[in-house]
């Protein structure tokens, strides 16, 4: 049940916020389409509520609902179509496009999003990622859901937060202030609440509220010293490989007593906060176990919280992460996975389209070709060879050129981009 005047009240505040709304302008391109709701995943506070109203204030018509507010704190499914009328009676107008955020917190919000859908309305969602994930939505809306991720602020977006103008063409002044800015966003925090303000206390929030919110209490887990001590592990050990008996042993070590049954559950509950992704190795063979995995963080604002890993490298390899996971939002048949050889040889990532690799990419800390470490190379001949993939690129620091290299009976075209132009230009 709702209260009328409460409600009254939200539509007239909500429009007048829509309406004047100012936010950075987000990357992520909606397509609106109807028979189909638009699904927006991401992890807490990556700016879904904010990103779902600019929607709405391009749309002509909008009708926004947050179903954390107040007001529809005891709403049921049947109520969601009278308020819609009531929208209609207040404002004067017939919306063409629903919004319906934090839709979990609504019981049996699946039929009323079909039913939405139903009636010709473009319809979007979005959720607390601990409570609305990607392939439930798949189940309940019965492949009638396109979803998009939207991850924390990219450079781009923490540039443009920043004032700072991106030239096509730039002196040698301004390039140094983009690599400083650089530095800064991967040393401190891409979460669009912590950089528009300043107040870095949040992401202790946003910590706690991750940990035990959405992984604790959504997963009913009973252990939250087992609990805490993965996501540390998580945070701790981004574009890193891992593998759950190496976290066992460790615990054993430790005079931890955990089963591994129950080490595994937690482990693989966790990438569904959708703040830890993993990433499983390329095999020829369905049937090869997935493990082990390399694992990558959403923000690394969070992994400084609990970790003093200072090296630059590990973080440039997070950082092209969550960029090749923003461009499945254009390619959803595109994959990210990484190669290794059997005699150790590994490429930080395979990019794969369906059946074929697109691209392979190495990511070095490394200002001139002598300081590209000769193995990463190797590797990166080795398996363009072995994966039939003639598209070799290393992500530097500061060294840009493309070369012909023959190494070990092995060549190959290769393309070194800096880390830099590679965020900033690879969509243009």
């Amino acid at each position: 049940m709702f209260v009328k005047k409460l409600v009254v009240d939200y539509f007239l505040k909500v429009a007048q916020d829509i309406e004047s709304l100012k936010m950075v302008e987000r990357e992520l391109k909606v397509k609106p389409e109807k028979g189909l709701s638009i699904s927006v995943l991401g992890p807490r506070r990556a700016g879904k509520t904010t990103y779902m109203k600019g929607v709405a204030k391009s749309m002509e018509e909008s009708f926004y609902i947050d179903f954390e507010h107040t007001a529809f704190r005891a709403i049921t499914p049947e109520e969601v179509i009278e308020l819609l009328s009531l929208y209609s009676e207040v404002l004067g107008r017939t919306p063409e496009a629903i919004f319906l955020d934090e839709v979990q917190r609504l019981k049996g919000w699946e039929g009323v999003v079909r039913s939405l859908i139903d009636t010709g309305k473009y319809v979007f969602v979005s959720g607390s990622s601990s409570k609305l994930m990607s392939r439930e939505i798949a189940t309940q809306l019965r492949g009638r859901s396109i979803s998009y991720v939207l991850l924390p602020f990219s450079f781009r977006e923490y540039l443009k937060a920043k004032g700072v103008r991106v030239k096509k063409y730039m002196t040698l002044e301004e390039e140094g202030n983009i690599k400083n800015q650089l530095k800064k966003f991967f040393t401190n925090t891409s979460y669009p609440g912590v950089v528009l303000t300043g107040n870095y206390r949040l992401l202790q929030e946003y910590y706690n509220t991750i940990l035990y919110n959405d992984f604790v209490e959504r997963f009913e887990l009973k252990s939250i010293e087992l609990a805490r001590f993965i996501f540390d592990f998580m945070l701790s050990n981004f574009s890193r490989e891992f593998s759950v008996n190496k976290i066992y042993n460790f615990l054993k070590s430790q005079g931890l007593r955990f089963g591994k049954n129950t080490l595994y559950t937690y482990v693989e509950k966790i990438p569904e906060t959708l703040s830890v992704f993993f990433v499983e190795k390329l095999e020829k063979s369905i049937y090869k176990k997935p493990w082990p995995k390399k694992v990558y963080v959403a923000d690394l604002g969070l992994a400084n919280i609990i970790s003093v890993e200072e090296s630059v490298g590990y973080r440039m390899e997070n950082i092209v992460f969550l960029e090749l996971l923003r461009k499945t939002n254009e390619k959803p048949v595109m994959g990210i996975h990484y190669f290794r050889s059997t005699d150790g040889y590994e490429v930080d990532f395979v990019i794969k389209e369906g059946l074929e690799v697109k691209e392979l990419i190495q990511v070095s800390y490394a200002s001139d070709f002598d300081e590209v470490d000769h193995r990463e190379i190797r590797a990166l001949l080795k398996a363009g060879e072995m994966l039939k993939c003639k598209n070799l690129t290393v992500i530097t620091w500061d060294y840009e050129d493309e070369r012909d290299i023959s190494w070990f009976g092995r060549k190959g075209r290769i393309k070194f981009v800096p880390l830099w132009k590679w965020l900033l230009y690879q969509h243009t």
